[in-house]
């Protein structure tokens, strides 16, 4: 009985709020930070992606635009498995690296597992796609995206450490 009126007056915590006060600890993140991170991997990772293909493999833009489901194969094959990489391997793209942010398992604080990983990019593709679940931050209270709920990881501010 004495617990109970302890948690009543607030003076110990119950366990549902000491675990989201945890995961709110580690996902800490600002938007502005992740949105410049995201530009940075674009033109870093991306953009060559797409010129080697437009120009190396296909030939010109006019033979990607008669084959672009090729295309497009060519250039998201490698992006995912580089990106997946990065993450899995040092828990950061060079654009997260650029501005301190970190990729966590938002209930471990671990670095995730790959497939989580898969589903974190696959998710973060389709939003991208979709562009109205890019505005989901906007409207909660932890500032999570789309791909951080369905991967269960989150991000992290990382000064000058690493994971």
């Amino acid at each position: 009985m004495a617990r109970w009126r302890n948690v009543k007056n607030g003076k110990l915590v119950s366990s549902n709020k000491t675990q989201a006060a945890i995961e709110n600890n580690n996902c800490n993140a600002l938007l502005i930070p992740r949105f410049k991170a995201f530009i940075t991997d674009s033109f870093m990772l991306f953009m060559p992606l797409v010129y080697i293909v437009f120009y190396f493999i296909m030939g010109s833009r006019e033979a990607f635009a008669d084959d672009k489901i090729s295309g497009w194969v060519y250039i998201l094959v490698p992006h995912f498995v580089s990106i997946v990489a990065f993450w899995y391997f040092k828990s950061q793209t060079p654009g997260m690296k650029a501005y301190e942010i970190g990729l966590i398992d938002a209930k471990t604080s671990k670095t995730p597992t790959l497939i989580q990983l898969c589903v974190r990019y696959f998710a973060m593709t389709l939003s991208v796609l979709l562009i109205l679940p890019l505005l989901i931050p906007y409207f909660n209270k932890n500032k999570k995206t789309l791909w951080d709920y369905a991967s269960q990881t989150c991000m992290k501010h990382l000064p000058n450490e690493s994971i």
